[in-house]
């Protein structure tokens, strides 16, 4: 794979490390402009790889499922009602897994550490949201490799969002 060198204090130019590509391919899909109405092919994409919409749809509808069970969880959304925050929870997973653009569209870049800062989220809040994305993950039937990349995503995701102790007299 040829790649463009990028200076690495590994000695080595990260391309040889690393090899990034120095053609992009297709740009992502919009859900606006004019070729909206057109149908996407999403089959190269983990996206479609794994059923898109519905398949996505059915992942976080039942992790909000959890999110609405959970005391600690819940209280970190404000809305009365949590069908707005499981739309956004959607668009943007299904963007980041290469569905429709619809996320960056309507709100921008996803920010995602900075659309956290205002909550704590503590290390047993990653884990109670892990068990409910567990659950949403189980639920979208997914073949074992998929299951697996998607599951890694989600970990590190999750404890990339940590941002304050569960003991508050500790640092973390």
């Amino acid at each position: 794979m040829e790649g463009t060198a990028i200076p690495s204090r590994f000695g080595e130019p990260l391309a040889t490390l690393l090899p990034i590509p120095t053609t992009v391919g297709r740009p992502l899909p919009s859900t606006s402009g004019p070729a909206a109405d057109e149908p996407v092919d999403y089959s190269d994409t983990f996206y479609g790889q794994v059923g898109g919409h519905e398949t996505f749809k059915k992942i976080i509808h039942v992790f909000y499922q959890g999110i609405a069970a959970d005391p600690l969880l819940r209280a970190m959304y404000h809305e009365e009602d949590l069908g707005p925050a499981e739309h956004r929870m959607l668009m943007f997973i299904e963007q980041y897994w290469g569905g429709p653009r619809t996320y960056l569209e309507e709100r921008g870049h996803p920010r995602l550490r900075m659309r956290h800062v205002p909550f704590a989220v503590t290390p047993e809040a990653r884990d109670r949201w892990l068990a409910a994305m567990r659950k949403g993950v189980d639920a979208g039937g997914l073949a074992p490799m998929h299951e697996a990349t998607l599951w890694d995503y989600m970990e590190r995701a999750a404890h990339s969002l940590v941002n304050a102790p569960s003991d508050p007299t500790q640092a973390l």
